[in-house]
């Protein structure tokens, strides 16, 4: 019988769950020991493509290897799909597929070697294996009998997912998986992807380029220093910021800004294009339109820019050091 056989027939609530999750690395020589993990507390609700973002060595990684069983915590309890990772680590890791970072693969094996080999680990019977089925939805179907060594770097990316999902685990951990691709492959990853959330698997990512998170993830944790700093729906977070940028471009070169408009906030970016920050839910645009004409100014252009993740990652990740700096302190 498979491990993925093993799995609980009830469907938990979280696919992924720690509370208290710590991990500290012992010091060695002259290095101090580092907190790598402090404390995190985080659920990741089942069903969904949840974003975990973060620095480099926020403890990311340090965290998805911990959840697939390659790096021991040091306190605190984690849950895959409901089952504790140290009470049964042979379910726990059969219930999740990770995809790292690195393009780890024995060059001299194929595809269909590499995906069978992978399936046995997992203890998966020979009847019940998709090799090609899973190799055909990568779009490797017809590499299926070729040497890794020959493959593009994009075509071993695929490669990775494809293996991280011979025993059909119910959680899909991509870490940084679009990382040197080009835009071509990463939107057929992504389509990819979203399918296999359709059909119910929860997705985890870690990616450094927040407009993909932006787009793709209902729910978004972001993790600083080995503390976790945020987690809530991407609406939520975004609303946090409440701010906003409106750029007006006027009909005549300005020598000064009006009174009016400066009282207002408002900044001139070259002679003739005007910069307001506000906060939506405390500024009316109305009203600095009517100050513009109101100083005699014609409107040629405008436009307005919303808040992105990037803005949030910044201002979050920025608040995190400074507390941390004065707690140091």
């Amino acid at each position: 019988m498979s491990d993925q056989a093993k799995l609980p027939d009830n469907t938990p609530i979280n696919a992924i769950e720690t509370i208290g999750l710590r991990k500290v690395y012992a010091p060695r020589g002259a290095m101090p020991a580092k907190i790598a993990l402090d404390g995190i507390d985080l659920a990741v609700p089942r069903g969904g493509i949840f974003g975990l973002l973060g620095p480099n060595g926020a403890g990311k990684s340090t965290l998805i290897n911990i959840l697939a069983g390659l790096v021991n915590k040091t306190s605190g309890t984690a849950r895959i799909w409901d089952i504790d990772i140290d009470r049964d680590p042979r379910a726990s890791r059969a219930a999740i597929g990770v995809v790292p970072q690195e393009l780890n693969m024995d060059a001299f094996f194929t595809p269909r070697e590499l995906l069978d080999l992978q399936a046995g680990l997992y203890g998966v019977p020979k009847p019940e294996r998709r090799t090609m089925e899973i190799l055909a939805a990568v779009g490797l179907a017809d590499k299926a009998d070729a040497y890794a060594r020959t493959l593009s770097g994009g075509m071993r990316r695929r490669l990775l997912v494809a293996k991280a999902l011979v025993h059909s685990p119910p959680v899909l951990v991509l870490d940084e998986p679009t990382a040197g691709v080009d835009i071509e492959l990463r939107q057929s990853l992504w389509a990819y992807v979203r399918e296999l959330n359709q059909g119910g698997t929860t997705v985890v990512l870690t990616t450094h380029y927040l407009q993909e998170a932006e787009e793709l993830c209902d729910r978004i944790a972001i993790i600083d220093r080995g503390r976790l700093v945020a987690c809530d729906t991407k609406q939520a977070l975004l609303a946090r910021l409440d701010a906003k940028e409106l750029r007006i471009v006027v009909d005549c070169d300005l020598g000064e800004l009006p009174a009016g408009l400066a009282a207002l906030g408002v900044t001139r970016l070259d002679a003739r294009t005007l910069q307001l920050r506000y906060r939506p839910s405390a500024a009316r645009v109305e009203e600095l339109l009517a100050a513009v004409h109101g100083s005699g100014l014609g409107i040629v252009d405008l436009s307005t820019r919303e808040s992105d993740l990037e803005d949030l990652f910044l201002q979050l990740v920025r608040k995190s050091n400074d507390r941390q700096a004065s707690d140091a302190a």
